[in-house]
């Protein structure tokens, strides 16, 4: 996996001061994309245990609230291991951040359904260490500057514990 940037002070992807890591590699290519560069798997540097080192050192700090992995696409297979294994130890090493995830596809259509883009063999694994998820393709005919954490109105902040406990979507509110 490579990674186009990690953003050590991010207020834009989440709530709160957060830790951002942009990951490289996306099929989706939504018109007016904010990250295009990403769309190539191998753009920036390779993700190394370095990396991964850093961004939990990023993350010490009292007043960092959590990581978010934005892209790029997080849900290409190609990336899912990688995140996979960086969240698992988020979450052991600081139990009481918040992980967020973006991305392009829909969770019930693309992320959840067998066969889906965003499929593959540790998917559901990935899923249970997030704690918002916000889905949707980026659509510039539905661009609303007024909205908290995404750029158009078709994408949600879900709420993935209790949407997964439940089996229905359940939004996410402040």
């Amino acid at each position: 996996m490579y990674y186009g940037e990690i953003k050590k002070v991010d207020i834009a992807n989440g709530p709160g001061t957060r830790v951002s890591l942009f990951v490289s590699g996306c099929r989706r290519h939504c018109r007016d994309c904010f990250n295009a560069e990403t769309w190539d798997f191998c753009f920036g540097q390779p993700y190394t245990k370095q990396t991964e080192q850093e961004i939990l050192d990023a993350l010490t700090p009292r007043h960092i609230h959590g990581l978010t992995v934005l892209g790029g696409e997080p849900f290409e297979p190609e990336n899912q291991g990688e995140i996979l294994e960086l969240m698992k130890k988020v979450r052991r090493v600081y139990p009481n951040k918040t992980i967020w995830c973006f991305t392009g596809n829909t969770l019930e259509n693309d992320i959840l359904a067998e066969g889906g883009c965003g499929r593959c063999d540790v998917t559901d694994e990935l899923l249970r260490q997030i704690d918002v998820l916000v889905d949707g393709a980026f659509m510039t005919e539905r661009r609303n500057l007024m909205l908290r954490f995404r750029g158009s109105d078709n994408q949600r902040l879900i709420d993935l514990k209790p949407t997964l406990e439940s089996g229905t979507v359940v939004l996410w509110e402040e």
